[in-house]
């Protein structure tokens, strides 16, 4: 994964997520803040699986799966982390609140994924949208194919027996 840095934000996302859920008439529990905190203390892309096992790991047992998932779903609707696409068809998410725009490539062989950003697709963008009227607020390009390390010939060892 690249760094591509941080975005200046004037909330938390802690703080941010309490603000949405008070609109939909919920609170921030200790389970959600749990959630909330390992979510951002690393910026890895996770899916609930992953997530809720690492939390349990760390001692967070009332912390429940369903709560994992559902939290996760509400941060969605929050702003706070959106959806990636994933080769295999696994859900997968990554921090969206805090985090400049970018891009990914993935591999439809061994699912890396990779983070890049460039100003040229953004710009090309606004070109395509200004002429259509369209008022572009951002963007979402995943592009899939085959990375280096999988395009790479297989190092073979040879039997003796087909050198004869």
């Amino acid at each position: 994964m690249s760094d591509l840095g941080a975005v200046s934000v004037s909330a938390t996302p802690k703080e941010k997520f309490r603000e949405y859920l008070t609109t939909q008439k919920q609170r921030l529990t200790t389970p959600r803040e749990i959630v909330v905190d390992e979510v951002f203390d690393n910026h890895e892309h996770f899916d609930a699986d992953e997530l809720a096992i690492r939390l349990q790991g760390k001692g967070k047992k009332r912390v429940s799966r369903s709560t994992v998932y559902r939290t996760i779903e509400l941060m969605e609707e929050a702003g706070l982390i959106r959806k990636v696409a994933r080769p295999n068809g696994k859900e997968i998410w990554e921090h969206d609140y805090g985090y400049p725009q970018h891009d990914h490539m993935i591999c439809k062989k061994c699912g890396t994924l990779e983070e890049f950003h460039n100003d040229e697709i953004k710009s090309i963008l606004k070109t395509v949208t200004g002429a259509q009227g369209f008022l572009m607020d951002g963007h979402r390009l995943e592009v899939f194919g085959v990375c280096a390390k999988c395009r790479r010939a297989p190092k073979r060892k040879h039997n003796k027996l087909d050198m004869i």
